[in-house]
């Protein structure tokens, strides 16, 4: 029986690298049959890492039958999976984020959830030795999930481990990591060809801060200006982007990798409070600029507060 590997909806490249990286190991290493799926349409700077480094892009998959073998990396939020998850035979956790909960498994199974910016990093470690048997095409794709998580370092998320890995990766392929970073970036910054709900659900998750439900969108970009030109469009479709999604509100932060802050789009009066009392923001239009605001997973997540 196959097992198919898949990170969250919405795949960046962390969730569209990281599953072709671990079906590779479990076919190629470990034996087993497996094949690396995505949840959904890999981001601009997914797509290109695929065809950087000549992979087949991975089918999109999202329904599957009760009791398919799945294993989870980059996340472990049913809301992020399938509506069946707890259906499926669920054999593996890898994942960098904190502990959600409401997951459940057929019985014990192999969970690593551990404290670096990227699974990529985490996958590294758990391979042991067999890191030297990985071929050019798995070490860049390693190399480029942990460069996209970490926003080549600046991310508050990254730690010592994380630039070890990817130095490492990088001298391997003999590739000048700021000058692929800045390849990187340059892809993830070319959202024209993308509508404004696209763009909001591009990099999104869903949150609920004490019974109020959010989609919590983030758009890295090196060339911000193209999106908060679009601004006055954005805002308008965050209402209906809301109500098709089933949540209260929007939260949509435009985040300059360059300048290291974040803009928050502030489309209401609930919005507004949130930017006050999470980030002591001082807010007096419908935009609000955070300083040194980088991860969502850092430091959006863990302060929202309504």
């Amino acid at each position: 029986m196959t097992t198919f590997v898949f990170g969250h909806k919405s795949p960046d490249t962390d969730s569209t690298g990281s599953p072709i990286i671990w079906a590779w190991y479990l076919n190629e290493i470990k034996g087993e049959t497996s094949e690396a799926v995505l949840l959904g349409e890999p981001n601009t700077e997914a797509a290109f890492v695929i065809k950087k480094w000549d992979c087949p892009k991975p089918q999109i998959k999202t329904a599957f039958d009760a009791d398919t073998k799945v294993v989870i990396v980059d996340t472990n939020n049913p809301a992020e999976l399938p509506d069946n998850i707890n259906d499926l035979d669920i054999t593996a956790i890898i994942d960098h984020h904190k502990l959600v909960g409401g997951l459940e498994t057929k019985g014990p199974i192999d969970i690593t959830i551990r404290p670096l910016a990227c699974t990529a990093t985490i996958m590294f470690d758990l391979m042991g030795d067999d890191t030297a048997k990985m071929p050019d095409w798995v070490k860049g794709l390693m190399l480029s999930c942990i460069l996209s998580d970490t926003l080549e370092f600046r991310s508050p998320t990254t730690t010592d481990h994380d630039k070890a890995v990817a130095q490492k990766l990088a001298t391997e392929l003999n590739i000048d990591m700021a000058a692929y970073a800045a390849e990187l970036f340059e892809a993830k910054s070319d959202v024209s060809a993308f509508s404004d709900a696209e763009l909001i659900r591009m990099d999104s998750k869903e949150f609920t801060v004490e019974s109020t439900k959010f989609r919590v969108s983030v758009l890295e970009t090196t060339a911000p200006k193209i999106v908060l030109d679009r601004k006055a469009s954005l805002l308008g479709s965050m209402v209906d982007v809301a109500a098709e999604d089933g949540v209260d509100h929007v939260l949509l932060f435009v985040v300059d990798i360059l300048n290291e802050e974040a803009t928050l789009f502030i489309q209401n009066d609930t919005v507004k409070t949130v930017a006050e009392k999470s980030f002591g923001a001082t807010v007096t239009g419908d935009a609000v600029v955070l300083p040194g605001i980088m991860s969502r997973k850092k430091q959006i997540i863990p302060n929202l507060k309504v």
